[in-house]
Protein backbone atom coordinates (compact mmCIF):
# COMPACT_ATOMS: atom_id res chain seq x y z
CA UNK A 1 0.00 0.00 0.00
CA UNK A 2 1.47 3.21 -0.97
CA UNK A 3 1.94 5.39 2.42
CA UNK A 4 2.26 9.43 1.64
CA UNK A 5 5.66 10.26 2.83
CA UNK A 6 5.26 13.90 3.60
CA UNK A 7 3.33 15.80 5.05
CA UNK A 8 3.29 19.79 5.96
CA UNK A 9 0.72 22.19 7.81
CA UNK A 10 -0.24 24.96 5.99
CA UNK A 11 0.55 28.00 7.15
CA UNK A 12 -0.79 29.05 10.88
CA UNK A 13 -2.27 32.47 11.54
CA UNK A 14 -0.01 35.23 12.29
CA UNK A 15 -1.35 36.25 15.58
CA UNK A 16 -0.54 31.99 16.58
CA UNK A 17 2.44 33.70 17.91
CA UNK A 18 4.79 31.00 17.37
CA UNK A 19 1.84 28.10 17.46
CA UNK A 20 3.08 26.54 13.99
CA UNK A 21 6.58 26.62 15.15
CA UNK A 22 6.26 24.81 18.34
CA UNK A 23 3.45 22.27 17.26
CA UNK A 24 4.93 21.95 14.09
CA UNK A 25 8.45 19.92 15.31
CA UNK A 26 6.77 18.01 17.69
CA UNK A 27 4.25 16.13 15.93
CA UNK A 28 7.24 15.25 13.84
CA UNK A 29 9.27 14.12 16.22
CA UNK A 30 6.10 12.28 17.83
CA UNK A 31 5.50 10.25 15.12
CA UNK A 32 7.58 7.44 14.32
CA UNK A 33 6.27 6.51 18.44
CA UNK A 34 2.46 6.57 17.74
CA UNK A 35 2.72 5.00 14.42
CA UNK A 36 3.87 2.27 16.75
CA UNK A 37 1.27 2.85 19.39
CA UNK A 38 -1.25 2.86 16.00
CA UNK A 39 0.21 -0.44 14.97
CA UNK A 40 -0.45 -1.89 18.19
CA UNK A 41 -3.56 -1.00 18.32
CA UNK A 42 -4.53 -2.08 15.20
CA UNK A 43 -2.76 -5.72 15.89
CA UNK A 44 -4.55 -5.95 19.58
CA UNK A 45 -8.21 -5.14 19.11
CA UNK A 46 -10.65 -6.02 21.52
CA UNK A 47 -14.20 -6.38 20.98
CA UNK A 48 -17.09 -3.72 22.66
CA UNK A 49 -16.90 -4.21 26.48
CA UNK A 50 -14.13 -6.19 26.85
CA UNK A 51 -11.76 -3.24 26.06
CA UNK A 52 -9.19 -4.04 29.21
CA UNK A 53 -6.02 -4.08 27.67
CA UNK A 54 -6.73 -1.20 25.12
CA UNK A 55 -7.74 0.08 28.38
CA UNK A 56 -4.84 0.03 30.16
CA UNK A 57 -2.75 0.92 26.92
CA UNK A 58 -4.33 4.42 27.24
CA UNK A 59 -3.85 4.29 30.84
CA UNK A 60 -0.25 4.30 30.73
CA UNK A 61 0.36 6.15 27.87
CA UNK A 62 -1.58 8.99 29.54
CA UNK A 63 0.00 8.71 32.83
CA UNK A 64 3.20 8.58 31.58
CA UNK A 65 2.59 12.42 30.46
CA UNK A 66 1.84 12.97 34.04
CA UNK A 67 -1.78 13.15 33.90
CA UNK A 68 -4.09 12.23 36.75
CA UNK A 69 -5.38 8.88 35.71
CA UNK A 70 -8.36 7.10 36.77
CA UNK A 71 -9.09 3.54 35.35
CA UNK A 72 -12.26 1.71 35.00
CA UNK A 73 -15.39 4.33 34.70
CA UNK A 74 -18.30 2.65 33.20
CA UNK A 75 -16.67 -0.45 32.87
CA UNK A 76 -13.10 -0.23 30.99
CA UNK A 77 -13.46 3.58 30.16
CA UNK A 78 -10.53 5.46 31.10
CA UNK A 79 -10.53 9.45 32.53
CA UNK A 80 -7.34 11.43 32.43
CA UNK A 81 -7.31 14.64 33.62
CA UNK A 82 -4.82 17.15 32.88
CA UNK A 83 -4.89 20.82 35.17
CA UNK A 84 -3.31 23.99 33.97
CA UNK A 85 -4.54 26.92 35.83
CA UNK A 86 -7.68 28.66 35.80
CA UNK A 87 -9.91 28.40 32.71
CA UNK A 88 -12.67 26.38 30.38
CA UNK A 89 -12.46 22.80 30.93
CA UNK A 90 -12.42 20.58 27.57
CA UNK A 91 -12.85 16.93 27.38
CA UNK A 92 -11.70 15.30 24.45
CA UNK A 93 -13.05 11.88 23.43
CA UNK A 94 -11.53 8.74 21.95
CA UNK A 95 -13.81 5.03 21.43
CA UNK A 96 -11.57 1.71 22.53
CA UNK A 97 -13.63 -1.06 21.05
CA UNK A 98 -13.63 -3.05 17.37
CA UNK A 99 -15.84 -4.92 15.26
CA UNK A 100 -16.29 -8.97 14.99
CA UNK A 101 -14.86 -8.51 11.32
CA UNK A 102 -12.51 -10.66 9.47
CA UNK A 103 -9.86 -8.37 8.02
CA UNK A 104 -9.01 -8.77 4.57
CA UNK A 105 -6.70 -5.81 3.52
CA UNK A 106 -3.59 -7.67 3.30
CA UNK A 107 -1.56 -4.99 5.16
CA UNK A 108 1.24 -6.65 6.76
CA UNK A 109 -0.33 -5.31 9.73
CA UNK A 110 -3.33 -7.02 9.60
CA UNK A 111 -5.81 -8.10 12.81
CA UNK A 112 -5.38 -11.76 13.06
CA UNK A 113 -7.22 -11.49 16.44
CA UNK A 114 -9.76 -14.05 17.35
CA UNK A 115 -11.86 -13.73 20.04
CA UNK A 116 -15.37 -14.76 22.11
CA UNK A 117 -18.55 -12.69 21.45
CA UNK A 118 -21.60 -12.23 23.96
CA UNK A 119 -22.99 -15.40 22.63
CA UNK A 120 -19.86 -17.84 23.38
CA UNK A 121 -19.17 -17.92 19.42
CA UNK A 122 -15.85 -17.06 18.26
CA UNK A 123 -15.41 -14.58 15.65
CA UNK A 124 -12.65 -12.59 14.26
CA UNK A 125 -11.81 -8.99 14.94
CA UNK A 126 -10.63 -6.07 13.33
CA UNK A 127 -10.46 -2.12 13.97
CA UNK A 128 -12.78 -1.47 11.20
CA UNK A 129 -14.40 1.63 12.45
CA UNK A 130 -10.32 3.78 13.09
CA UNK A 131 -10.56 3.53 16.35
CA UNK A 132 -7.03 2.97 16.63
CA UNK A 133 -6.58 6.09 14.43
CA UNK A 134 -8.48 7.92 17.25
CA UNK A 135 -6.87 6.35 20.24
CA UNK A 136 -3.26 7.65 18.82
CA UNK A 137 -4.69 10.76 17.93
CA UNK A 138 -5.76 11.25 21.35
CA UNK A 139 -2.44 10.07 22.99
CA UNK A 140 -0.94 12.49 20.54
CA UNK A 141 -3.12 15.51 20.75
CA UNK A 142 -2.06 14.58 24.68
CA UNK A 143 1.81 14.99 23.94
CA UNK A 144 1.56 17.98 22.56
CA UNK A 145 -0.79 19.79 25.32
CA UNK A 146 1.25 19.05 27.70
CA UNK A 147 4.49 19.93 26.02
CA UNK A 148 3.17 23.52 25.76
CA UNK A 149 1.61 24.09 28.58
CA UNK A 150 2.54 27.31 29.22
CA UNK A 151 0.81 28.37 25.76
CA UNK A 152 -2.60 27.50 27.50
CA UNK A 153 -4.61 27.72 30.47
CA UNK A 154 -7.42 25.41 31.91
CA UNK A 155 -8.10 21.63 32.46
CA UNK A 156 -8.31 19.10 30.30
CA UNK A 157 -10.17 15.30 30.30
CA UNK A 158 -8.87 12.92 28.22
CA UNK A 159 -11.30 9.75 28.07
CA UNK A 160 -11.31 6.31 26.58
CA UNK A 161 -14.73 5.30 26.10
CA UNK A 162 -15.97 1.60 25.82
CA UNK A 163 -18.43 0.01 23.69
CA UNK A 164 -19.19 2.83 21.26
CA UNK A 165 -19.96 0.17 18.80
CA UNK A 166 -22.62 -1.05 20.78
CA UNK A 167 -24.05 2.85 21.80
CA UNK A 168 -23.52 1.73 25.72
CA UNK A 169 -20.51 3.34 26.67
CA UNK A 170 -21.24 7.16 27.02
CA UNK A 171 -23.94 6.03 28.69
CA UNK A 172 -22.45 3.95 31.00
CA UNK A 173 -19.65 6.38 31.50
CA UNK A 174 -21.84 9.27 32.63
CA UNK A 175 -23.87 7.27 35.07
CA UNK A 176 -20.65 6.41 36.88
CA UNK A 177 -20.21 9.75 37.22
CA UNK A 178 -17.80 11.48 34.31
CA UNK A 179 -19.53 14.61 34.88
CA UNK A 180 -19.51 14.69 38.63
CA UNK A 181 -16.48 12.72 39.51
CA UNK A 182 -14.63 14.67 37.57
CA UNK A 183 -14.40 18.18 36.24
CA UNK A 184 -17.45 18.71 34.50
CA UNK A 185 -16.28 20.29 30.52
CA UNK A 186 -17.77 23.55 28.92
CA UNK A 187 -16.82 22.11 25.56
CA UNK A 188 -16.60 18.16 24.55
CA UNK A 189 -14.46 17.04 21.53
CA UNK A 190 -14.06 14.28 19.00
CA UNK A 191 -12.57 13.21 16.08
CA UNK A 192 -14.03 10.32 13.73
CA UNK A 193 -12.53 8.59 10.30
CA UNK A 194 -14.00 8.92 7.06
CA UNK A 195 -13.40 6.56 4.85
CA UNK A 196 -14.03 8.82 1.53
CA UNK A 197 -11.97 11.93 2.24
CA UNK A 198 -8.24 12.22 1.72
CA UNK A 199 -6.15 11.94 4.64
CA UNK A 200 -4.92 15.62 5.44
CA UNK A 201 -8.23 17.01 5.29
CA UNK A 202 -11.20 17.74 7.63
CA UNK A 203 -14.70 17.76 7.82
CA UNK A 204 -17.66 20.24 9.66
CA UNK A 205 -20.63 19.78 10.45
CA UNK A 206 -23.14 22.00 11.77
CA UNK A 207 -25.93 20.75 14.03
CA UNK A 208 -27.24 17.51 13.09
CA UNK A 209 -24.44 14.94 11.98
CA UNK A 210 -25.01 11.66 12.68
CA UNK A 211 -28.24 9.93 13.12
CA UNK A 212 -30.81 7.97 15.95
CA UNK A 213 -29.98 4.42 15.85
CA UNK A 214 -32.70 1.70 17.00
CA UNK A 215 -32.38 -1.84 16.74
CA UNK A 216 -35.96 -3.48 16.02
CA UNK A 217 -36.72 -6.96 16.22
CA UNK A 218 -40.23 -8.54 15.32
CA UNK A 219 -41.16 -11.70 15.77
CA UNK A 220 -44.06 -12.53 13.25
CA UNK A 221 -45.95 -15.56 14.55
CA UNK A 222 -48.27 -17.72 12.31
CA UNK A 223 -49.73 -21.00 12.57
CA UNK A 224 -47.41 -23.80 10.94
CA UNK A 225 -48.39 -26.87 9.14
CA UNK A 226 -48.11 -28.59 5.42
CA UNK A 227 -46.59 -26.31 2.26
CA UNK A 228 -49.30 -28.53 0.43
CA UNK A 229 -52.26 -27.54 2.70
CA UNK A 230 -51.75 -23.47 2.99
CA UNK A 231 -55.38 -23.15 3.77
CA UNK A 232 -55.08 -24.64 7.28
CA UNK A 233 -52.65 -22.50 8.26
CA UNK A 234 -51.50 -18.68 8.55
CA UNK A 235 -48.38 -18.56 6.93
CA UNK A 236 -45.78 -16.14 8.18
CA UNK A 237 -43.61 -16.14 5.60
CA UNK A 238 -45.83 -14.33 3.23
CA UNK A 239 -47.29 -12.21 6.16
CA UNK A 240 -43.55 -11.34 6.68
CA UNK A 241 -42.70 -10.64 3.24
CA UNK A 242 -46.14 -8.28 2.89
CA UNK A 243 -44.99 -5.94 6.25
CA UNK A 244 -41.66 -5.90 4.88
CA UNK A 245 -43.58 -4.06 1.90
CA UNK A 246 -45.51 -1.91 4.18
CA UNK A 247 -42.66 -1.13 6.07
CA UNK A 248 -41.41 0.79 3.45
CA UNK A 249 -44.46 3.68 3.18
CA UNK A 250 -43.61 4.81 6.35
CA UNK A 251 -40.84 7.09 5.07
CA UNK A 252 -42.48 7.19 1.58
CA UNK A 253 -45.61 8.19 2.63
CA UNK A 254 -45.94 9.10 6.89
CA UNK A 255 -42.55 11.40 6.87
CA UNK A 256 -42.29 14.94 5.67
CA UNK A 257 -40.19 14.71 2.57
CA UNK A 258 -38.08 17.28 4.06
CA UNK A 259 -37.71 15.43 6.97
CA UNK A 260 -34.46 12.21 7.04
CA UNK A 261 -35.79 9.03 8.06
CA UNK A 262 -33.91 5.09 7.11
CA UNK A 263 -35.87 1.76 7.82
CA UNK A 264 -33.97 -1.02 6.60
CA UNK A 265 -34.81 -4.59 6.78
CA UNK A 266 -31.25 -5.88 7.31
CA UNK A 267 -32.27 -9.66 8.41
CA UNK A 268 -35.11 -12.10 7.64
CA UNK A 269 -34.93 -15.65 9.07
CA UNK A 270 -38.04 -18.40 9.38
CA UNK A 271 -38.64 -21.90 8.22
CA UNK A 272 -36.56 -25.17 7.95
CA UNK A 273 -37.76 -27.23 5.27
CA UNK A 274 -39.74 -26.76 1.73
CA UNK A 275 -43.05 -28.07 2.72
CA UNK A 276 -43.35 -26.98 5.87
CA UNK A 277 -44.70 -23.63 6.65
CA UNK A 278 -43.52 -22.41 10.09
CA UNK A 279 -44.98 -20.75 13.00
CA UNK A 280 -42.86 -17.84 13.14
CA UNK A 281 -40.42 -15.49 11.12
CA UNK A 282 -37.65 -13.11 12.72
CA UNK A 283 -36.73 -9.93 11.18
CA UNK A 284 -34.13 -7.15 12.20
CA UNK A 285 -34.64 -3.44 11.13
CA UNK A 286 -32.55 -0.63 11.36
CA UNK A 287 -34.65 2.65 11.70
CA UNK A 288 -32.61 5.92 11.19
CA UNK A 289 -33.81 9.26 12.15
CA UNK A 290 -32.28 12.57 13.18
CA UNK A 291 -35.17 14.45 15.40
CA UNK A 292 -36.59 12.49 18.21
CA UNK A 293 -40.63 13.45 16.91
CA UNK A 294 -39.50 11.84 13.68
CA UNK A 295 -37.80 8.81 15.70
CA UNK A 296 -41.38 8.66 17.60
CA UNK A 297 -43.31 8.79 14.97
CA UNK A 298 -41.60 5.98 13.12
CA UNK A 299 -41.27 3.40 15.95
CA UNK A 300 -44.82 3.90 16.77
CA UNK A 301 -45.52 3.57 12.59
CA UNK A 302 -43.45 -0.31 12.74
CA UNK A 303 -45.64 -1.04 16.05
CA UNK A 304 -48.85 0.13 14.53
CA UNK A 305 -48.35 -1.61 10.40
CA UNK A 306 -46.90 -4.78 12.00
CA UNK A 307 -50.24 -5.44 14.09
CA UNK A 308 -52.33 -4.56 11.22
CA UNK A 309 -50.69 -6.36 8.73
CA UNK A 310 -51.11 -9.57 11.29
CA UNK A 311 -54.95 -8.45 11.68
CA UNK A 312 -55.90 -8.60 8.33
CA UNK A 313 -54.24 -11.82 7.78
CA UNK A 314 -56.76 -13.35 10.42
CA UNK A 315 -53.84 -13.49 12.85
CA UNK A 316 -55.60 -14.71 16.59
CA UNK A 317 -54.86 -12.21 19.11
CA UNK A 318 -52.51 -14.60 20.80
CA UNK A 319 -50.58 -14.95 17.98
CA UNK A 320 -50.21 -11.69 17.15
CA UNK A 321 -46.33 -10.48 16.04
CA UNK A 322 -44.15 -9.36 19.06
CA UNK A 323 -42.17 -6.00 18.43
CA UNK A 324 -38.83 -5.12 20.84
CA UNK A 325 -36.94 -2.42 20.38
CA UNK A 326 -33.97 -2.48 22.69
CA UNK A 327 -33.99 1.03 24.44
CA UNK A 328 -30.25 -0.09 26.38
CA UNK A 329 -28.44 0.10 22.51
CA UNK A 330 -30.39 3.05 21.19
CA UNK A 331 -27.88 5.54 19.87
CA UNK A 332 -29.42 8.88 20.06
CA UNK A 333 -28.84 11.62 17.14
CA UNK A 334 -25.44 14.05 17.03
CA UNK A 335 -25.94 17.13 17.25
CA UNK A 336 -22.96 19.63 16.99
CA UNK A 337 -23.65 22.72 18.37
CA UNK A 338 -23.66 24.89 15.24
CA UNK A 339 -21.54 27.83 17.19
CA UNK A 340 -18.78 25.55 18.46
CA UNK A 341 -18.62 23.66 15.15
CA UNK A 342 -18.32 27.29 13.29
CA UNK A 343 -15.71 28.20 15.50
CA UNK A 344 -13.86 25.31 14.82
CA UNK A 345 -14.65 25.00 11.59
CA UNK A 346 -12.94 28.55 11.09
CA UNK A 347 -9.70 27.85 12.96
CA UNK A 348 -9.05 24.95 11.03
CA UNK A 349 -9.17 26.81 7.58
CA UNK A 350 -6.77 28.89 9.65
CA UNK A 351 -3.98 26.36 10.45
CA UNK A 352 -4.88 24.00 7.50
CA UNK A 353 -5.97 26.50 4.55
CA UNK A 354 -9.46 26.48 3.27
CA UNK A 355 -8.77 23.78 0.59
CA UNK A 356 -8.36 21.11 2.92
CA UNK A 357 -11.49 21.69 4.94
CA UNK A 358 -14.73 20.66 3.67
CA UNK A 359 -18.55 21.69 4.94
CA UNK A 360 -19.90 18.08 5.21
CA UNK A 361 -23.62 17.07 5.00
CA UNK A 362 -25.12 15.12 7.61
CA UNK A 363 -25.61 11.23 7.42
CA UNK A 364 -26.72 8.01 8.95
CA UNK A 365 -24.59 6.51 10.77
CA UNK A 366 -24.24 6.48 14.77
CA UNK A 367 -22.04 8.02 17.02
CA UNK A 368 -22.91 7.69 21.14
CA UNK A 369 -20.78 10.45 21.16
CA UNK A 370 -24.28 12.49 21.32
CA UNK A 371 -25.15 11.42 24.72
CA UNK A 372 -22.22 13.70 26.05
CA UNK A 373 -24.32 17.03 24.79
CA UNK A 374 -27.83 15.56 25.84
CA UNK A 375 -27.72 15.97 29.76
CA UNK A 376 -29.44 18.29 31.52
CA UNK A 377 -26.26 20.44 31.14
CA UNK A 378 -26.67 20.30 27.49
CA UNK A 379 -22.63 21.09 27.11
CA UNK A 380 -21.42 22.23 23.72
CA UNK A 381 -20.17 19.40 21.48
CA UNK A 382 -18.48 18.97 18.27
CA UNK A 383 -17.06 15.83 16.45
CA UNK A 384 -15.92 16.37 13.37
CA UNK A 385 -14.57 14.75 10.75
CA UNK A 386 -11.20 13.25 9.87
CA UNK A 387 -9.68 12.22 5.90
CA UNK A 388 -7.68 8.55 5.96
CA UNK A 389 -7.70 7.48 2.76
CA UNK A 390 -4.71 8.33 -0.12
CA UNK A 391 -5.60 11.17 -2.03
CA UNK A 392 -4.86 9.35 -5.31
CA UNK A 393 -7.58 6.83 -4.06
CA UNK A 394 -9.99 8.82 -3.63
CA UNK A 395 -9.28 10.87 -6.89
CA UNK A 396 -9.66 7.32 -8.74
CA UNK A 397 -12.94 7.03 -6.76
CA UNK A 398 -14.26 10.04 -8.10
CA UNK A 399 -12.89 9.61 -11.63
CA UNK A 400 -14.53 6.04 -12.26
CA UNK A 401 -17.61 5.76 -9.71
CA UNK A 402 -16.40 2.77 -7.74
CA UNK A 403 -16.80 3.27 -4.06
CA UNK A 404 -14.37 3.04 -1.59
CA UNK A 405 -14.45 0.70 1.31
CA UNK A 406 -16.75 1.88 3.76
CA UNK A 407 -16.40 1.93 7.64
CA UNK A 408 -16.79 -1.20 8.97
CA UNK A 409 -15.64 -2.52 5.90
CA UNK A 410 -12.96 -5.31 6.06
CA UNK A 411 -11.34 -3.50 3.04
CA UNK A 412 -11.02 -0.21 4.87
CA UNK A 413 -7.31 0.71 5.30
CA UNK A 414 -6.66 4.47 6.69
CA UNK A 415 -3.15 5.59 5.69
CA UNK A 416 -1.48 6.22 9.18
CA UNK A 417 0.86 9.02 8.86
CA UNK A 418 -0.95 11.67 7.31
CA UNK A 419 -4.03 10.74 8.66
CA UNK A 420 -2.53 10.23 12.38
CA UNK A 421 -0.51 14.07 12.15
CA UNK A 422 -4.01 15.43 10.95
CA UNK A 423 -5.62 14.36 13.47
CA UNK A 424 -3.04 15.35 16.51
CA UNK A 425 -2.47 19.11 14.85
CA UNK A 426 -6.53 19.17 14.58
CA UNK A 427 -6.72 18.37 17.94
CA UNK A 428 -4.67 20.45 19.12
CA UNK A 429 -5.73 23.49 17.24
CA UNK A 430 -8.99 22.78 18.45
CA UNK A 431 -8.49 22.67 22.03
CA UNK A 432 -6.06 26.38 21.90
CA UNK A 433 -9.11 27.92 19.84
CA UNK A 434 -10.62 27.09 23.40
CA UNK A 435 -8.06 27.60 26.01
CA UNK A 436 -4.66 28.48 24.06
CA UNK A 437 -3.84 32.46 25.90
CA UNK A 438 -4.11 35.17 23.54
Amino acid sequence: MPVLAAFAFAVWPADSAGLREAVQPLVEHEYPSLEKLYFHCHTHPELSFREEKTAEQLAQELKALGIEVTARVGGHGVVGVLRNGAGPTVLIRTDLDALPVKEQTGLSYTSTVRATNDLGVEVDVMHACGHDIHITSLVGTARLLTQLKDRWSGTLVFIGQPAEERGAGARAMLKDGLFTRFPKPDYCLALHVSSDMPAGTLGVVEGFMLANVDAVDITVRGVGGHGAWPHKTKDPIVLAAQTIMALQTIVSRETDPLESAVVTVGSIHGGTKHNIIPDDVKLQVTVRTFTDRVRANTLAAIRRIVRGQALSAGIPEERLPVVTIDEREFTPATYNNPELARRLGGTFKEVFGDQHVVTRKPVMGGEDFSEYGRTTDKIPICIFWLGSVEPERVAESERTGKPLPALHSNLYRPVPEPTIKTGVAAMTAAVFELVGKK
